[in-house]
Parts: C-alpha cells; sequence; structure tokens
C-alpha cells in the first residue's frame, strides 16, 4: 500500500497528522475519525501491522533501508511527527481556544462529526446486519459519553493500560482516547501535566540544565510518560493488527459498528454543556498549570433567543460544510 507521493502530498500528508495529533488530545474527538474521514485511515492501520516480527528481523539484523520501506516508512514518519509536533503546538493553540471560546469550539467539532457520520455513511450499502451493527454501535457509544470518571491512579502498570486503550482513539474512528482518560481519571496526570513536565525536561536539556535529574517529582513525571508511551506503542501495534484483520474480512460490519459508534459519541461533543469539577472535601482540586480539574459534563439545551447560540449554529454548519468540502474534493481528486 506504499504509495509514491509528490511534495505537495508529503506536506498535506503531515497537516493529516498535525490534524489527527490534536484531536486525540482533545476529549470526545478521536484522531481515528479524522483519519477516516481524511482518507488515509486504511493506509495508517496497513502501516501499524507492518510493526511485526519481520520488521524487528530487518532492524537488529542493520538492514535499515529494507525497514524502512517494509513499515512504509515515509508514511509513518510524516503522519507521527504531524502528530507529535501538534501536541506541543497546535493542541496548545486549541486549548487556547477552548479556554476562551469553548461553545464555539464545541460547536465546530459538533459540525464536523454530524458531517463525518455523513461522510463515513454516504456509501455505504445498507443491510438488516449493518443495521444491527450500527445499533450495537449507537448503544456502545451512548453508554461510553455517560459513564462517570474514576480517580487519579500513577500507578505505572495501570498508566501502561491506560496508554493501551487511551491509544485506541488513533485506530478506532469515534471512540476518543483522550475521553477514555477521563474515565478512567488519568487525563490530567497523562495529557496535562506529565506533557508539561516532559516539555519542561527537554527545554532544560537544550538549555544544557541537568538538575532535573536530582527533582525526584520531575523523575516520577518521566517514568509515567515513558510508561504510557511503551503502553500507547504497544496499544497501537496489537489494536491495528486485530483492525485489519476485522476490516479485511467483516469490512461492512465494521464500518457499520463505526457509524453507530460515532453517531452515539455525538452526545460528548455536545456544545452546551457546563463543566462539572472534581472535589475533595468540598474543594476544587486543580492541576499543575493551576487550572481547575474536570470531572464530567452536566449537558443542557440551548436558549433559542440568544445571539451566542446562533453563532454557535453557525460553527456547526461551518463544521458540517468543511467535512462536505472534503467530500467535494475527493470526488473531483478521483474524476
Amino acid at each position: 500500500m506504499s504509495k509514491e507521493r509528490n511534495f505537495i502530498d508529503k506536506i498535506l500528508l503531515f497537516l493529516k497528522g498535525l490534524s489527527m495529533g490534536a484531536a486525540n488530545k482533545i476529549p470526545g474527538v478521536s484522531g481515528g475519525t479524522v483519519a477516516f474521514v481524511l482518507d488515509f485511515y486504511e493506509e495508517l492501520i496497513y502501516s501499524f501491522q507492518k510493526i511485526n516480527g519481520k520488521a524487528l528481523k530487518l532492524l537488529f539484523s542493520g538492514r535499515f533501508k529494507s525497514f524502512y520501506q517494509y513499515i512504509n516508512g515515509q508514511f509513518m514518519l510524516l503522519v507521527m511527527s504531524g502528530s507529535m509536533f501538534s501536541f506541543f503546538s497546535i493542541s496548545i493553540l486549541l486549548d487556547y481556544f477552548i479556554r476562551n471560546f469553548e461553545l464555539y469550539v464545541w460547536s465546530a467539532f459538533f459540525g464536523m462529526i454530524l458531517g463525518s457520520i455523513y461522510y463515513i455513511g454516504k456509501d455505504f450499502k445498507w443491510t438488516k446486519t449493518g443495521g444491527f451493527a450500527t445499533i450495537i454501535g449507537v448503544i456502545i457509544g451512548v453508554s461510553i459519553s455517560l459513564m462517570s470518571p474514576a480517580k487519579e491512579n500513577d500507578n505505572l502498570w495501570f498508566v501502561f493500560f491506560c496508554g493501551m486503550v487511551g491509544v485506541a482513539g488513533m485506530t478506532l474512528p469515534g471512540l476518543s482516547g483522550s475521553f477514555i482518560l477521563i474515565l478512567l481519571g488519568n487525563y490530567v496526570l497523562l495529557l496535562v501535566d506529565s506533557v508539561t513536565m516532559l516539555y519542561k525536561t527537554i527545554t532544560d536539556i537544550f538549555s544544557g540544565n541537568f538538575d532535573f535529574l536530582k527533582d525526584s517529582v520531575r523523575i516520577r513525571y518521566l517514568k509515567i510518560v515513558a510508561t504510557f508511551t511503551g503502553g500507547s506503542a504497544f496499544g497501537l501495534v496489537f489494536t491495528s493488527h486485530i483492525l485489519g484483520y476485522v476490516l479485511k474480512r467483516w469490512n461492512q460490519i465494521v464500518t457499520a459498528v463505526i457509524i453507530g459508534f460515532i453517531t452515539g459519541s455525538l452526545g460528548i461533543v455536545w456544545p452546551w454543556k457546563r463543566e462539572v469539577y472534581k472535589a475533595e472535601n468540598g474543594i476544587v482540586l486543580q492541576d499543575s498549570n493551576g487550572d481547575k480539574v474536570i470531572e464530567n459534563y452536566q449537558r443542557y439545551l440551548p436558549e433559542i433567543s440568544s445571539s451566542e447560540t446562533w453563532i454557535a449554529i453557525f460553527f456547526i454548519l461551518l463544521g458540517i460544510g468543511l467535512l462536505l468540502f472534503l467530500d467535494f474534493y475527493s470526488k473531483r481528486k478521483t474524476t
């Protein structure tokens, strides 16, 4: 499935990686959905599948060029570097917009996911089996959106498990890895506090300051980051092999479940919601940045008479329009 790409294709693939990486950090939004909608999902799964025994044999025998070609290295490098870059850049920008224009950001996400349901389902051939699979997907999606989060747990075995499960959002469209981490109680620990500590450590290393090696708190966070990364890598390879198998044999059923799952997960990104903060003994907890720790969301219906509501509706339509444009662009590209 490895493809010849010109310079523009490479830039676009890097930007797709940026989009997927940013989506993976946002609760309720799935990087897998972005991959599905931007038309590189199957190649993503195929490439992850190539990280197997044969690939390791090529790597450890020093056949680096063969290893690079075998794992579809150009694709992996562009997508994953874009995804990692967005984790420290685009996601910071998104954090800013979520803090200052939360309703409009969630409205745009809601519209994009509505559009993605159309995008995925427009050419789907519906059958009784497909309809039943879609209903199952909806039930699972709704059930996950209504679950209550657990408490934070920094046990390294649990952190490794969080990495395995949380990365599912990259391989399973509609399943938000960030939201799973919220449910497991470790979103702030793994995607806020640990990332902040890692960023500080990288900055210290480049400035020649190694005092962090004496800081037990910093070392603890670095162990957490390393364990979470290891769990994520294992989860990516493991889930991609399973998905590759089921997509090859039951593509229609899996697609139907994905459509249902994304539909059922719409409640997670419903724009009109209030934050419910985590508290102990009546005191609202804060993370290392001084931000209140979100435990869950309380959803409500908007006031139609409010101008804010109509602006939010505009952003929903904008999100839908973006997906319709992608659909139009993909059709134009194939003709």
